[in-house]
């Protein structure tokens, strides 16, 4: 069985990952993570999935902002892409390479588990560009930033996709895409 590779990551309502700056603080305490429904799909997405791929800055921001007293993705083994590559400490890998060699390497290990890509968009467009991308679970978070990162950049080609499903999970509509 192949693995699939998950796009799983949130977006403002006007398509932003990031302010310019690359702050994601409106996505820590928010109203829209209260509600009457707990938001489980992160647990039910770790539940199949054994590898991480994402950028460096998405790695120090997870690392150092989000989460620095306790990396949150230690059971998984994580390829941090960089283009100052450092050894590896443990299940944390730091990868100078190809993106797309990369998922396709990954892609063919045997595991009955997924691969997560997490962002950002220098991760994102080459894989949605070679079509290695299965499906794409998208936050949409009820915010507007105005400007920032954009979860799509225009090096990405156009794409069609097809919608699985779309739900309210307290005040995040998530919308499920596939290839």
């Amino acid at each position: 069985m192949t693995r699939k590779v998950i796009l799983f990551i949130a977006e403002t309502l006007d398509g932003y990952i990031a302010e310019e700056n690359g702050n994601i603080d409106y996505l820590i305490d928010n109203d829209f993570t209260s509600g009457e429904d707990n938001d489980r799909e992160y647990e039910k997405l770790v539940k199949h999935v054994d590898s991480v791929v994402m950028g460096r800055k998405t790695y120090d921001q997870v690392a150092n902002k989000l989460s620095p007293d306790s990396y949150p993705y230690d059971d998984f083994d994580n390829y941090i892409m960089t283009r100052q590559p450092i050894d590896d400490v443990g299940n944390l890998h730091f990868v100078d390479g190809d993106i797309v060699d990369l998922v396709n390497g990954l892609k063919k290990r045997s595991s009955s588990k997924d691969i997560w890509i997490i962002g950002g968009s220098s991760i994102i467009a080459p894989l949605v560009n070679s079509d290695l991308i299965d499906v794409y679970q998208i936050g949409i978070v009820p915010i507007i930033l105005g400007k920032g990162i954009p979860l799509f950049s225009d090096k990405t080609k156009f794409k069609e996709l097809s919608l699985v499903s779309a739900k309210k999970v307290s005040g995040i509509a998530y919308l499920e895409y596939s290839k």
